[in-house]
C-alpha cells in the first residue's frame, strides 16, 4: 500500500510522517477496495466501526467521533435530511480526519504536531493530540472566531495568531513545517480517510444503500474528497451501485471551486474576493482543487455560490427549526433552495445536507445574526 500523486502518478510508501510528494504535490492513499456490509463493527460506535476500510493497523485515539445523527426537518417547504456532524467531540466534522490522522502519526512515534486553520481544524487537532499525549502548536487568522481560539487552547494547544488572510497563515504554517511533524487537515492524506468515514455512514443511515445526493459546503474541499474516496469504494466493493451527485456550495465572496468548475476544464480562473461570515470557507487557494473539481464532476454533481445574505437567512432559518449551525454550515442549507430551482436537485430525491459545526463556534458571529 502506498501513497499516490494523482497529478503525476508518482507512488511514494505509506509513511503518516510524510504529507506531500517531493514536487510539493499533494497526496492521497491509493485506491482501496471498500468494505461491504458485513465488514462494518456494530459494536463500535464510533467512525472505527469502519476500520476495516481505513489503511494500515493503527490503534485508535478516538474520542467518540462519528455515528452522528441524520435528522429530518422541514426546510423551506419541503422535508429534508440534515447530518449533524456537530455532534463530533469538539463540534465539527474534522473530528473525523483529526482521528485518523492523529492514530497513524501517534503509531509513527510523533510527539509534536503543527496546523494551520481557520477554526475547526485547530480545535479538532488540538483535542485529538492533546488525547494521544502530544503537544500541539495551531497557527490561525487573527479574525478566527475567539471561541475557537479558546476551545483550542483550552486543550492545551499553543496558538499563534497571524496577520492576514487564511492564506497567509498557510503560507507560514508551510515555512514552518520543516521544525516539526506538519498535521494539516489539508495536505494529509490520513486526515481524508477519516473524512471517507461520511460517506460510509451515510450508507448506513440510508438503510445500507447510497443517498441519490449529499449537499454540501467546501472551503478547501476535504468533505467532497472524502465522500469522493468512500463512495468510490462502497461502488468498487459492490455496496452500491452508482455514486451520490456531490452539491457543492460556497460563498459568493469566497468561491474558487465554483469558479473554477463554472469555468470548465482547462480555463483560467480569476476570483474576486472578500470577507465573509463563512469563515470555515475562506481559502483562496484550496491546495485539492483540480482533485475536488474532478470528484464532483465525476460524480455528475454542481457548485454554487451563496451571497452573505442568504447565508445570514438561512442561519437564522436553521435556528428556526431547532438547528443552531454556524454560518459555514448553514451555507449547505441555504444552496438547496437554489439547486431546486435550478432543476439540479429534486424534492423527492433522497437528500442529505451535511451541517458541518455548530453555532456554538461562532458566538461572535451568531450575535450579529438572530
Amino acid at each position: 500500500m502506498d501513497y499516490v500523486d494523482e497529478r503525476s502518478g508518482r507512488r511514494y510508501p505509506l509513511d503518516p510522517l510524510r504529507w506531500r510528494g517531493d514536487d510539493g504535490a499533494p497526496l492521497t492513499v491509493e485506491v482501496l477496495p471498500g468494505i461491504t456490509r458485513e465488514q462494518v463493527d456494530t459494536g463500535d460506535r464510533s467512525l472505527w466501526r469502519y476500520r476495516a476500510a481505513l489503511p494500515g493497523d493503527l490503534a485508535p485515539v478516538s474520542l467518540g467521533e462519528g455515528c452522528t445523527p441524520l435528522v429530518e426537518r422541514p426546510w423551506r417547504g419541503h422535508a429534508t435530511r440534515f447530518k449533524l456532524e456537530w455532534f463530533s467531540p469538539t463540534g465539527s466534522f474534522k473530528d473525523r480526519g483529526s482521528s485518523v490522522m492523529i492514530s497513524a502519526l501517534a503509531r509513527a512515534g510523533v510527539r509534536d504536531v503543527l496546523e494551520d486553520s481557520s477554526g475547526n481544524g485547530g480545535s479538532s487537532v488540538s483535542a485529538y493530540a492533546a488525547a494521544a499525549g502530544m503537544t500541539a502548536t495551531i497557527l490561525a487568522p487573527e479574525s478566527t472566531s475567539p471561541a475557537k481560539i479558546l476551545q483550542s487552547r483550552a486543550y492545551g494547544a499553543k496558538v499563534d495568531l497571524v496577520p492576514g488572510t487564511r492564506d497567509d497563515t498557510a503560507a507560514e504554517a508551510l515555512r514552518r513545517s520543516g521544525e516539526t511533524t506538519y498535521a494539516s487537515h489539508n495536505w494529509h492524506p490520513f486526515f481524508l480517510q477519516g473524512t471517507k468515514t461520511l460517506a460510509y455512514e451515510l450508507w448506513e443511515d440510508f438503510g445500507f444503500t447510497a443517498p441519490d445526493t449529499v449537499v454540501t459546503v467546501a472551503g478547501a474541499g476535504s468533505i467532497v474528497l472524502g465522500l469522493d474516496l468512500g463512495f468510490g469504494e462502497l461502488l468498487r466493493s459492490g455496496a452500491i451501485p452508482k455514486r451520490p451527485r456531490l452539491l457543492v456550495a460556497q460563498p459568493a465572496n469566497c468561491g474558487p471551486i465554483d469558479a473554477a468548475f463554472r469555468a470548465g476544464p482547462g480555463e483560467a480562473v480569476t476570483t474576486a474576493f472578500a470577507p465573509t461570515i463563512a469563515e470555515g470557507t475562506a481559502i483562496r487557494e484550496p491546495v485539492r482543487l483540480p482533485e475536488v473539481l474532478a470528484a464532483i464532476r465525476r460524480s455528475g454533481g454542481a457548485t454554487v455560490a451563496i451571497a452573505e445574505e442568504e447565508i445570514a437567512r438561512a442561519t437564522r432559518e436553521l435556528a428556526g427549526v431547532g438547528l443552531y449551525a454556524e454560518p459555514t454550515s448553514a451555507t449547505a442549507a441555504a444552496a438547496v433552495d437554489e439547486f431546486r430551482r435550478r432543476g439540479v436537485l429534486a424534492p423527492d430525491e433522497n437528500t442529505a445536507v451535511v451541517l458541518t459545526g455548530s453555532g456554538l463556534k461562532a458566538a461572535a458571529v451568531m450575535g450579529t445574526l438572530v
